[in-house]
């Protein structure tokens, strides 16, 4: 995983700026443990708050994303015409909805790693819970549209290694009941 563009706060770190290809992978992970755990009843009540915020944050990008887009044709299009003027009130004006939009999806970003919630991807609107199993930090995975939390899996493995919750492999305890921490 890498850092987008942030400072670390706290042993977390707190996004500041969105990345060019706008693929905001926030890493709030370092050789020590997690500031915040949550068991599965913990994360799943914090769902309702978070859920709008992902919602707002993918809006966001994708405003951003089309800005990108249309600045892309605009400059394909003086190339094609070998150079004209672009409708430069036109663009500064979009270009300001962008550092806006920018500026918002920043600010709703932060606010959800702020709970100790990690945001993975928010075209999916990804994130993980970090918790404890019998010592060991695993993360509680979940993204929008899936009605619980239901997969987790371990730091390291990312989300094509979630492992349903309710049907662990087996000698694995999953992660549920008093043994989350």
């Amino acid at each position: 995983m890498r850092v987008v563009a942030g400072n670390q706060i706290a042993g977390r770190y707190q996004l500041t700026t969105a990345s060019k290809d706008c693929k905001l992978w926030a890493v709030n992970r370092k050789l020590n443990m997690a500031d915040k755990y949550f068991d599965r009843r913990e994360a799943e009540e914090l769902l309702r708050t978070i859920t709008p915020w992902l919602e707002e944050a993918r809006d966001e990008k994708q405003k951003i994303e089309a800005f990108k887009n249309e600045l892309a044709q605009v400059a394909s299009r003086i190339m094609l015409m070998g150079g004209t003027f672009p409708p430069l009130a036109d663009l500064l004006r979009k270009k300001s909805e962008h550092d806006e939009a920018a500026e918002r999806l920043v600010g709703i970003v932060n606010r959800i790693q702020e709970t100790g919630v990690l945001v993975k991807d928010l075209d999916v609107g990804l994130v993980d819970f970090p918790s404890l199993v019998d010592g060991e930090e695993i993360y509680l995975c979940w993204k929008l549209g899936e009605d619980h939390i239901d997969f987790w899996h371990g730091i390291d493995e990312g989300f094509t290694g979630r492992k349903p919750l309710d049907n662990p492999e087996p000698g694995r305890t999953p992660p549920q009941g008093p043994r989350l921490q």
